[in-house]
């Protein structure tokens, strides 16, 4: 399973003006119509198997839609001019941005679905469930549905009944200008609760004050602390498992569920048991961050969860020079018994892109990493749109700032995915060779029953009084499945090496192999090499600068 996330908003945009804090008008917008069967046929021969398509859900934007019935939103408590794509203005309803005919605009959806079936890819959206924008309205809601808030009584700090959290008697008063770019100032009262769980009526420019945090039935500030109130089932769970129930209905193949650890476990096992009941193939993808909650937020329902703190973060490590290649040893052995549901990536939303400044300012460097995330085991990885070409997100778009991101807060055009996928003859030599060398290595990740099904054996412990072998910069493994071999080598370090591998009589053992001489070819370069794959014996293979060698054995 290999996912590929697309920031909607920004995909299918070639506009060129992209004037810092430009309007819509001034920097255009990606549609979802301009993710046509061209682009997901090479989406899919890249290597993926689902596209995220992030930011589809109505949010909060600057941009004015009332001519359309759409409730403006007052720009005060709005990040950028775009707005942030997770303060969800009407969970029912698909962004306006994204839509060619916006009257049409679910209709544009359900078709990009289909599209995206028809070019066999599967499709997940995003589920956000902590948050809403301040000023969130549905539109769109099913007959009968209540709107959150609608029947709060806000008299109340907390109450199991109750959708949002209240800072009772005390007005909104956060440290921004309230009366931004608008006629009147922004007025709430009571305050509610700010969405990074601030329960404060003044939250700080770094808090996400465009958001309001949900209520699940915990109370965070009751005399003895955090407590728990989930009988009788609180009315959020009702109302938010209603909205996963109506997105699933679409045709959707899974969620990405945005900060899943800041909602209660309890609500999730609860949703997804009934979820599932109905359609029991949708995918449940978890941002949690917490390792020691990994396992609760599995047994609650989730098949896949962000590996953001454990391999990602250690990948940064090892490519940036700062941690010996030898720590993914440790993270994947400290999750070992839910390995096959952690999701790795090197690059999302939410991450610094790997060829900016802040990260190690160039794509390629990162390549054995990517193939530790796309080969290693049987779990699934993700990409971001862009990553493959190296993009740099070196941008001041504006809301964002250059801080190495791609701004999700800004009307903007990401250069490198507009040559990717719309002009291709712009593409550098440099940005056309990284993309061939992801698709190889994605592709082989998707299509080889080696790794989607393998054995995975780690080399690493055999090469400790190894002098040819670096293991700050050096990682070997091996994958094995029937009577196929791949051995796996990556090179982390910028220098061409000769190198030896040691192949320890316990992975003989282990993995069922025969001592025999064997032909081996690297699926890389397709450089042939006749290999004596015999125990404690060491291999010599020479691998690039930022390189791997990934040789394919078929063994008797």
């Amino acid at each position: 399973m290999i996912i590929y996330q697309i920031f909607t908003r920004l995909f299918g945009n070639r506009n060129l003006t992209r004037h810092v804090n430009g309007t819509i008008l001034e920097n255009g917008v990606g549609k979802m119509n301009d993710i046509s069967d061209v682009v997901l046929k090479q989406v899919r021969e890249l290597g993926m198997t689902h596209v995220w398509y992030t930011g589809v859900l109505r949010h909060a934007t600057t941009t004015d839609y009332t001519e359309f019935g759409i409730p403006r939103q007052h720009p005060a408590i709005v990040k950028g001019k775009a707005g942030s794509p997770y303060a969800i203005s009407d969970y029912y309803d698909i962004d306006p941005d994204l839509a060619v005919n916006i009257d049409k605009r679910m209709e544009e959806w359900t078709a990009l679905i289909e599209r995206t079936h028809r070019n066999e890819l599967k499709v997940v959206m995003d589920f956000v469930p902590n948050h809403v924008a301040r000023q969130y309205r549905s539109i769109n809601k099913k007959k009968g549905i209540r709107d959150l808030g609608e029947a709060d009584d806000m008299n109340m700090h907390f109450s199991v009944h109750n959708n949002f959290y209240y800072c009772t008697g005390q007005p909104f008063s956060p440290s921004i200008d309230l009366s931004k770019d608008a006629e009147m100032p922004y007025v709430e009262y009571p305050a509610k609760a700010t969405g990074n769980d601030c329960f404060s009526s003044s939250p700080s420019a770094n808090d996400w004050y465009e958001t309001v945090k949900l209520n699940y039935g915990v109370d965070y500030c009751d005399a003895g602390g955090r407590s728990e109130h989930f009988d009788p089932i609180p009315d959020t769970w009702f109302q938010m498992t209603d909205i996963l129930l109506f997105w699933a209905s679409k045709g959707i193949d899974g969620f990405r569920c945005d900060m899943a650890e800041m909602v209660p476990s309890a609500f999730w096992k609860y949703a997804t048991q009934k979820v599932k009941a109905v359609y029991p193939n949708l995918l449940f993808i978890g941002e949690v961050y917490d390792q020691q909650q990994y396992r609760n937020y599995i047994t609650s329902g989730f098949d896949y969860l962000y590996d953001k703190v454990g391999m990602y973060d250690c990948l940064r490590r090892v490519i940036c020079g700062h941690s010996p290649a030898s720590d993914i040893t440790y993270q994947w052995q400290k999750m070992n018994d839910i390995q096959s549901q952690m999701l790795y990536f090197l690059e999302n939303h939410d991450e610094q892109r790997i060829a900016s400044d802040f990260f190690c300012g160039d794509g390629r460097r990162a390549i054995p990493g990517l193939m530790v995330c796309a080969l290693l085991q049987t779990n699934p990885m993700m990409v971001y749109a862009g990553q493959e070409f190296g993009e740099r997100g070196m941008d001041a778009e504006g809301f964002s700032g250059r801080d190495g991101r791609t701004t999700i807060f800004d009307y903007w055009m990401v250069d490198t995915i507009r040559k990717g996928f719309f002009e291709k003859k712009q593409l550098s030599d440099e940005e056309r060779s990284l993309a061939l060398v992801y698709q190889r290595i994605l592709t082989l990740a998707r299509d080889h029953q080696v790794i989607s099904k393998g054995l995975f054996f780690d080399l690493m412990y055999a090469q400790t009084a190894n002098l040819s072998f670096n293991p700050y910069s050096h990682y070997a493994f091996l994958r094995k499945f029937n009577h196929q071999v791949l051995f796996i080598v990556v090179n982390f370090s910028a220098e061409d090496v000769d190198l030896k591998v040691k192949i320890p009589s316990h992975a003989f053992d282990v993995l069922h192999m025969e001592e025999q001489i064997v032909e081996a070819i690297d699926l890389l370069t397709n450089e042939p090499m006749t290999v004596a794959w015999k125990k404690n014996v060491e291999i010599l293979l020479s691998v690039k600068g930022f390189g791997g060698r990934i040789y394919q054995m078929e063994l008797t």
